[in-house]
Formats: C-alpha cells, structure tokens, sequence
C-alpha cells in the first residue's frame, strides 16, 4: 500500500470515529492513539507511524462499539434487492 493511500484511510477512521459519536452520542476513548501523538495531516511522518495509528484507532472505536453492543443505525430494507434465491 503506497503511502499516500494509508494516510486516506488514516483520514477515513478518523471521520469514521467522528460519525460513531455523532449518532451513538459515546465518546470513543483514544487514550493510546492520541499517545502517538500522529494526526493523517502529519504527512511527513513515516508510513509505519500511519499503518500503526490507524490499527490503533480502528482497535479503540471497535472496543467502545463492543461496548455498547446495540446497532446505532438501521438500514431501510428494500424490497427484491440484492435477494439471492436459495435452490
């Protein structure tokens, strides 16, 4: 994975922890990723560093998730779509 690639899906978490507590109303605590002291702006750290901080951030809102252990959202169901008929 090239490095530019880890620092979108570094951002991605990072919105991904934002909207989990926007509609859970949970507070994800991020005690070791915050410890790294790296953010997907600090670009000119190493790739290493991102590959870390993005499984460590990804570790902690999965654990708050775990947690709380109820869906947040539901999804509409649509009618036939995406059915797959058993034979």
């Amino acid at each position: 994975m090239q490095k530019e690639e880890l620092l979108h899906l570094h951002m991605l978490m990072v919105q991904i922890k934002k909207y989990y507590e926007s509609v859970s109303g949970n507070t994800v605590p991020t005690a070791e990723y915050d410890a790294m002291q790296i953010s997907p702006i600090h670009i000119h750290k190493n790739k290493n560093l991102h590959r870390v901080a993005l499984l460590t951030l990804g570790n902690e809102i999965v654990t708050e998730m775990n947690v709380h252990k109820k869906p947040q959202t539901s999804f509409p169901q649509e009618s036939g779509a995406g059915v797959v008929a058993e034979h």
